[in-house]
């Protein structure tokens, strides 16, 4: 997974993922804002599933985060869509709507988002 934090011309940090991640960035850009207290619960709850079994989950209003002991999930909320209605063999493109990866590389990510946040402030 390549990423990228910049500032863009607001003043605002933007993520930048790469292609099959690219919900990560969007999850970072519209949900945590640069929101550290945010950062600090998701964190908290990654540490608390640690070795369980149990699930974590975020809703948010673009985006819902979805953590257990080995797997994050990002999805967009607007994958609840009903597909009852699509001709046979269509399906939505859901691509940059939804994401898995493993919950270490994930807290790294929020790591190094957290690090370019505090030191380009």
């Amino acid at each position: 997974m390549d990423y990228d934090f910049l500032r863009d011309i607001t003043g605002q940090v933007q993520a930048r993922f790469s292609m099959g991640h690219e919900v990560i960035g969007h999850w970072l850009n519209e949900e945590i804002k640069g929101d550290l207290g945010l950062l600090d619960k998701i964190e908290a709850a990654a540490v608390e599933l640690k070795g369980s079994e149990r699930s974590w989950q975020l809703d948010g209003h673009e985006y819902t985060l979805w953590l257990d002991a080995e797997e994050v999930m990002v999805r967009a909320n607007q994958l609840d869509l009903e597909s009852d209605n699509m001709e046979e063999g269509m399906n939505y493109y859901d691509e940059e709507s939804l994401s898995l990866c493993g919950i270490e590389d994930f807290l790294q990510v929020l790591q190094k988002y957290r690090a370019f946040i505090v030191t380009y402030r």
